[in-house]
């Protein structure tokens, strides 16, 4: 960059620079002044009489003024530096300095100057209004028996748990929790949980790499004992290992299984915990569900700085939106969905479930038609703009997207550029050498997408999934900030009408989600939810339940 820049500069100082000055006052001067301005002194003695006299002259002093007056309006009007060819730091240009600071590629700074838009413009549009949270905050008031367990729990050296979790960051994030939580029911230490090595990515991160070690240690202090490894006594100690945790498992359950043999044995090793243990537990592993999830489960140091640059980068010029896209191509092929570009595409995802029909996950028996009005497909990026239009996105909304690299590549993506031309992932927000850290770990890179999308003023997921559900519950947890559910099975029936007016199709969609904004929502007004995606009523209350407290 800085070359270019000295590059640039020096083709500045080929050119020459002319000055148009009024023929008035060129008549004005005599020919001997201008001769005297023109004409260097032969000799010194000679030089010095001669400034003398120009000094004196007043028109000399009138051509001066005029040429310091005009410069100082080229500076003003078009930000011209008369000593920029000059400059000791070619690279420190205000254009680039800008570039620099912020991370935009320059076509984008100076496109973004250009249609700079204030922060009193976005404030007016409702799109932006953030739902009523009726009051609610976080509310971790455990029981008295919760706390006289506690100090028992935490003393205790004889037995340890060791689980190794698998998958994505946010599905080793959900297992991570369900950890502690497991650990807690059976009064045992829990070892730093080992990351399997995910053999989609190749990501090879531990536990330290990508959450704070110290800090999880320090929040859980007083609920769970976190222990880096096994201790002397218990290295020699040959695990007991279950890999047949049933789905949806009690607490009763954990301890009559494991509890015998954790206390034979000392140790008890567990795998592929991912939705084992029961969404219905009572309210004190609720509430510590929560304080693992929203408080002790910090992204490392390093990772929750960079993150916090580049959601600095996203509200230069005001609030923004994030988009969790669902349009990999691991995605179409797992849920039975078409992507909807072109038939070259849709027989690459027909293909490729045929060569492996064990990626389905659910309703092998249903067409693709079927499962797209039973709102089963993610939606593309045709849908997810129309939707965005419905709801009353302005134009100049400025998203950033989360997410792999769509089926189709960026092109995939082109319909949604073309009404919101202010698009960008972390890709695009950050120069080369601050991502290359991150680059080829998967794990890290979701991490990244999952502060800047958490931080957004409203945030919008194509297709669920892991990522989606925890961040709708960090959003709710942090104030129900705009977190908008797409309720596609009943708006698909209207983006399928073409001869629906444009006008009548974005009032109903808008009338479809008047509830889908992310107000505060119970979680046991139906069963099975994930008290880390609906924190109210156990983690969550207000002036109408119970008195607030905090950890």
């Amino acid at each position: 960059m800085c070359e270019m820049a000295v590059a640039k500069g020096n083709n500045r100082k080929k050119h020459q620079s002319y000055i148009s000055v009024p023929s008035q006052i060129i008549n004005s001067i005599s020919q001997s002044s201008l001769e005297s301005l023109l004409q260097p002194p032969l000799k010194k003695h000679g030089g010095v009489s001669k400034l003398r006299v120009l000094f004196e002259n007043p028109r000399f002093w009138i051509f001066f003024i005029f040429v310091f007056g005009f410069l100082w309006m080229l500076k003003m009007w078009f930000n011209f530096d008369p000593t920029m060819p000059f400059s000791q730091n070619p690279c420190l240009i205000p254009q680039e300095k800008d570039e620099i600071s912020s991370g935009f590629s320059s076509t984008q700074v100076s496109t973004e100057k250009n249609d700079e838009k204030s922060g009193g413009k976005y404030e007016k549009s409702e799109f932006w209004k953030q739902p009523d949270g009726m009051g609610y905050r976080p509310c971790l008031d455990f029981s008295d028996r919760y706390r006289k367990e506690s100090g028992e729990i935490v003393k205790d050296r004889t037995k340890y748990l060791m689980v190794v979790v698998s998958g994505g960051m946010n599905q080793q994030r959900n297992q991570i929790v369900d950890a502690v939580v497991i650990a807690r029911i059976l009064g045992a230490a829990l070892v730093v949980p080992i990351l399997q090595v995910n053999v989609i990515w190749g990501d090879e991160s531990e536990f330290s790499d990508i959450f704070d070690l110290e800090h999880f240690k320090n929040v859980l202090a007083n609920d769970v004992r976190i222990v880096s490894s096994l201790p002397s006594t218990h290295l020699m100690t040959r695990p007991v290992e279950e890999k047949r945790t049933p789905l949806h498992a009690s607490p009763e359950w954990i301890r009559l299984r494991y509890l015998k043999r954790l206390r034979r044995d000392g140790v008890l090793l567990l795998r592929g915990l991912d939705s084992r243990l029961s969404k219905d537990l009572p309210s004190d592993l609720q509430k510590l569900r929560c304080k693992v999830a929203f408080h002790a489960l910090r992204f490392a140091p390093h990772i929750l700085e960079f993150g916090n640059k580049l959601t600095e980068r996203m509200r230069t010029e005001g609030p923004y939106l994030a988009l969790h896209l669902r349009m990999e191509k691991d995605v179409w092929v797992r849920t039975g969905c078409l992507p909807g570009l072109t038939p070259k595409y849709d027989k690459i995802i027909n293909d490729e479930r045929r060569r492996r029909p064990e990626l389905l996950t659910s309703r092998s028996n249903m067409t693709y038609h079927e499962r797209k009005l039973a709102g089963l497909c993610p939606l593309n990026a045709l849908d997810v703009t129309r939707l965005l239009k419905a709801l009353g996105a302005p134009k100049d909304t400025r998203i950033y997207w989360a997410g792999g690299i769509p089926l189709g590549g960026k092109e995939a993506l082109l319909p949604l550029k073309r009404v919101f031309p202010y698009l960008y992932n972390k890709e695009d927000l950050a120069l080369p050498e601050e991502l290359k850290p991150f680059q080829k770990k998967a794990s890290l890179m979701a991490a990244i997408d999952y502060i800047v999308s958490e931080n957004s003023d409203v945030f919008l997921a194509s297709h669920g999934g892991n990522m989606g559900h925890a961040i709708q519950g960090h959003r709710a947890y942090a104030g129900h900030k705009k977190t908008i559910t797409p309720n596609k099975r009943q708006m698909l029936p209207y983006f399928l009408n073409s001869s629906l007016p444009e006008a009548e199709f974005n009032r109903i969609i808008l009338d479809l989600h008047q509830d889908s904004i992310g107000q505060p929502e119970l979680r046991n007004s139906k069963a099975g939810r994930d008290v880390t995606k609906y924190p109210i009523p156990e983690c969550m209350c207000n002036s109408s339940t119970r008195a607030f407290s905090s950890i």
